[in-house]
């Protein structure tokens, strides 16, 4: 598989989760608070290198890869690259390129995840379970039985068979993030340029 058929097959499985996310927020009620980054301020996100060639592809098809990269070789912060901190103290800020964020992007606060019980629970952030706490509830009971909610683990494990060498080991963001870069610098090195 190229880099460009991987990416496209990375494109395609976000297309379907950000689908499968859309139709339960409209079922359960629960959304994000409008400019609320809380979630992205956390210095510890891991991801894997696959979930972030899409948005590598996207700085080289951009041309600006090269600028990109050097930003993250000096970056020290563990708070990822695309997000733009609008006030640290409240918590307010942005993802920068948001259609290209990485599948825990996607997956956090609108998906599910099993617990050592074998019950599913809401993977989802402090604030709606506190300031949608009802809505946090009935979606809580509801997805163990009649409402449908996207998975981490099933997400994950066909993320990792699009490519089991990227998509298997998680690092830090910008970690995972340079690393990609890498991959898509070095494929397309000594390749003429090219849509793919």
């Amino acid at each position: 598989m190229t880099l460009y058929q991987k990416v496209r097959s990375v494109e395609r499985l976000f297309k379907e989760l950000d689908s499968q996310v859309a139709t339960f927020q409209a079922k359960s009620g629960l959304h994000c608070i409008p400019g609320c980054g809380k979630c992205c301020f956390k210095p510890d996100i891991e991801a894997t290198i696959l979930e972030l060639l899409p948005l590598a592809y996207h700085f080289y098809k951009a041309g600006i890869i090269d600028e990109v990269y050097e930003k993250l070789k000096e970056n020290n912060s563990g708070i990822c690259h695309i997000f733009v901190a609008v006030s640290p103290s409240t918590g307010k800020g942005y993802c920068s390129e948001y259609p290209k964020r990485p599948l825990v992007c996607r997956l956090f606060g609108f998906s599910a995840r099993k617990n050592r019980y074998g019950v599913n629970e809401l993977y989802t952030c402090r604030l709606i379970k506190k300031d949608q706490r009802k809505l946090f509830e009935e979606a809580s009971d509801e997805i163990n039985g009649v409402t449908s909610v996207p998975m981490v683990a099933e997400y994950s494990h066909r993320l990792a068979s699009i490519d089991p060498t990227l998509g298997r080991e998680y690092y830090p963001m910008n970690d995972a993030a340079k690393r990609a870069i890498e991959i898509v610098i070095s494929y397309y090195a000594y390749r003429v340029y090219s849509r793919r």
